[in-house]
C-alpha cells in the first residue's frame, strides 16, 4: 500500500500563487507515475498534470499549461504542484494520485492510490 497526504492548499486572490505538496509513504517503490487531479463543486474530477517518477516526462491539461508546474523530489518521496496566475475557475479540491503506470496519463482509473485532497480557493 501507498499513502498520500496533500498539503499547501488555501485561499488566494486571482493572479496569486500556491504550491501544493503530496508526501508519499509506504510501498513507494511500486510507484512509476504520479499526478494531480481536481474537483470543483458540482463537477467531475478532472486531470491537472502528471509526471513520471523515475524518468523525464510531464503532461498537463490545456487549462493549466503555462501556469502550473508539476515536479517531484524522489529523495523526499514528495510531489509538488506550483500554481501561478491562479484564476477563480481553478477553485477546487486538489488530490494527488499514484500508480504503476507505464505512460503519462490523464485517465483516473489507472491511478491506484489517492490522497484525501486539499482545498484551493481563488477569490476574484
Amino acid at each position: 500500500q501507498v499513502q498520500l497526504v496533500e498539503s499547501g492548499g488555501g485561499v488566494v486572490q486571482a493572479g496569486g500563487s500556491l504550491r501544493l505538496s503530496c508526501a508519499a509513504s509506504g510501498r513507494t517503490f511500486n510507484i512509476t507515475g504520479m499526478g494531480w487531479f481536481r474537483q470543483a463543486p458540482g463537477k467531475e474530477r478532472e486531470f491537472v498534470a502528471a509526471i513520471a517518477w523515475s524518468r523525464e516526462g510531464r503532461y498537463y491539461a490545456d487549462s493549466v499549461k503555462g501556469r502550473f508546474t508539476i515536479s517531484r523530489d524522489n529523495a523526499k518521496n514528495t510531489l509538488y504542484l506550483q500554481m501561478n496566475s491562479l484564476k477563480p475557475e481553478d477553485t477546487a479540491i486538489y488530490s494527488c494520485a499514484a500508480g504503476r503506470i507505464s505512460t503519462l496519463t490523464s485517465i483516473r482509473n489507472l491511478y491506484e492510490y489517492w490522497g484525501q485532497g486539499t482545498q484551493v480557493t481563488v477569490s476574484s
